[in-house]
């Protein structure tokens, strides 16, 4: 096993920050993305005040159990008679309509929680469609499929709407989440929609997009509706409506109801499960997409819902697992400390499961890993006990910076370190997402880990592309800066001669 890198210079900053404040804290730079820059502010202004901020009947598409299914989610109110109904036309005009119905569930006080599945979708095609709210159809929307097996998908972190709190504007403004106007969740939709709009210009043939976790910020618990004005600016978004969205339930959504009532998430093992869900999984053409509620530490149940992912679509020959914390990253604020919790248990998983690429979120930097692998040795097992220290299971508390604790995440090995891509490898690619919203960054770690291939911190809004056939995974990664995009890493390309899965 190769041995990581010296980490004196992030242990010393770790205990400076301890002295100065009593704890290993976890704050934002002054970077973030300012959107009262933009042209078009005025105009958002008004337009969340009137309409965004208090809309929470706004729609999201998720991926369905696989590409020919299609799941919808969203509020109505509960004073009128639920009608859960999608109706889907291939005319613009909704004639000739295929009828689905679902169910309801109540969700925050005076609202409903629609949710229905469409299927027998064909690839290629463009769809229409409309939904009820107590008997009243929706406006007509649309979205589109494309091929099944050989697509491209978004891949975005930690958009985070209402997580610019406390940053100040180019106009003198500090901005706040605890008004009813909430002016940081307004600047951080606009930039959200701003990323989607940039990125869906240029790459218009998107199937679906993958967001490692953190849709909002605010920490409520419950059925509390605190969080709702974030979510009404995450949904406003302009694709949104025509673009399934897959989510992961980061730690800003974890402790509250509202991820459950706007996400109709497929195959739902109700395993791993905080108090905003749990793990889920489905196929969309060549790959198996597995997504673990690590807010959960039980990996004995992650390794139940991977197997039940496993057991059901055996034969796809990618397996791609997205998880919110990341437990190989290059962040200063999380990769070596909370980040790392569930390395220990999840790396063996990653291995027994042969999974090709894990998703990361959660850390507000961009990084790219070696091929990696466990390294088959016995490793103590962690538990979250709060932002400044870890608990071993023996229930012992010691903060994330404790030599044991370090020296034990040693636990893996690196398998492959081409650059470019690799063809048969062995082992499993893990990325970490920044911030798609440049709502919060993080500063990386002072000292590259030996696992880390390429990372990078430009203080932009980022975004990936990932392509994918029976026989490539390719992933591309942009920044946005001045409406620009920009490549801030090399393609790099995992592929397999052989297309067929055991």
């Amino acid at each position: 096993m190769k041995s990581r890198k010296n980490y004196a210079a992030a242990f010393i900053l770790a205990a400076i920050t301890a002295v100065l404040a009593g704890g290993y804290v976890y704050a934002a730079t002054e970077h973030f993305s300012d959107s009262t820059t933009d042209q078009a502010w005025d105009a958002w202004t008004q337009k969340w005040e009137t309409q965004v901020s208090r809309d929470y009947e706004k729609i999201a598409l998720t991926p369905g159990a696989d590409e020919t299914k299609l799941n919808f989610a969203w509020y109505s109110k509960a004073d009128g008679t639920a009608t859960p109904k999608i109706e889907i036309s291939k005319r613009s005009d909704m004639g000739q309509p295929v009828t689905f119905e679902g169910s309801t569930v109540p969700a925050i006080d005076g609202y409903l929680s629609n949710r229905v599945t469409a299927d027998s979708l064909a690839e290629n095609t463009t769809y229409y469609y409309r939904y009820y709210k107590n008997g009243v159809p929706s406006d007509t929307a649309s979205f589109k499929t494309h091929t099944f097996n050989s697509y491209s998908m978004l891949y975005v972190g930690d958009p985070q709407i209402g997580a610019s709190k406390g940053q100040s504007t180019s106009r003198g403004e500090k901005l706040e989440n605890k008004s009813e106007l909430n002016t940081a969740a307004r600047n951080d939709a606009f930039s959200w929609n701003k990323t989607l709009n940039t990125a869906m210009n240029a790459n218009p043939d998107i199937s679906f997009i993958l967001s490692a976790g953190d849709q909002i910020n605010k920490n409520v618990n419950g059925k509390d509706p605190g969080n709702e004005i974030e979510y009404a600016g995450f949904l406003n978004a302009d694709w949104i409506k025509s673009l399934p969205v897959s989510t992961t339930i980061g730690n800003h959504d974890s402790t509250n109801e509202s991820y459950s009532f706007h996400f109709n998430n497929p195959n739902d093992t109700q395993l791993g499960k905080t108090t905003a869900g749990g793990d889920y999984f489905y196929k969309y053409g060549p790959a198996l997409y597995v997504v673990l509620n690590t807010n959960n530490y039980n990996c004995a149940e992650h390794e139940q819902a991977m197997r039940q992912a496993v057991e059901t679509y055996p034969y796809t020959n990618w397996r791609i697992v997205m998880i919110h914390q990341d437990i190989y990253g290059s962040g200063l604020d999380h990769s070596d400390s909370d980040g790392i919790v569930l390395r220990t248990q999840l790396t063996p998983l990653m291995d027994k499961y042969d999974v090709d690429v894990v998703l990361q979120g959660h850390d507000h930097t961009y990084s790219r890993s070696y091929l990696l692998k466990s390294d088959s040795k016995t490793h103590s097992n962690y538990n979250f006990h709060d932002w400044d220290n870890v608990s071993d299971e023996e229930g012992n508390v010691f903060p994330y910076s404790d030599a044991s604790y370090q020296a034990q995440n040693n636990c893996y090995t690196i398998a492959n370190t081409m650059s470019g891509g690799v063809t048969n490898g062995d082992g499993t690619l893990y990325m970490e997402a920044n911030s798609a919203t440049g709502s919060k960054y993080y500063e990386l770690i002072p000292g590259k880990q030996d696992y880390i291939a390429v990372r990078n911190q430009n203080w932009n809004p980022t975004y990936s592309v990932i392509c994918i056939n029976s026989n490539t995974f390719a992933i591309d990664t942009y920044e946005i800066a001045a409406g620009k995009t920009r490549k801030i890493d090399d393609t790099y390309e995992l592929k397999k001669t052989n297309a067929s899965r055991r």
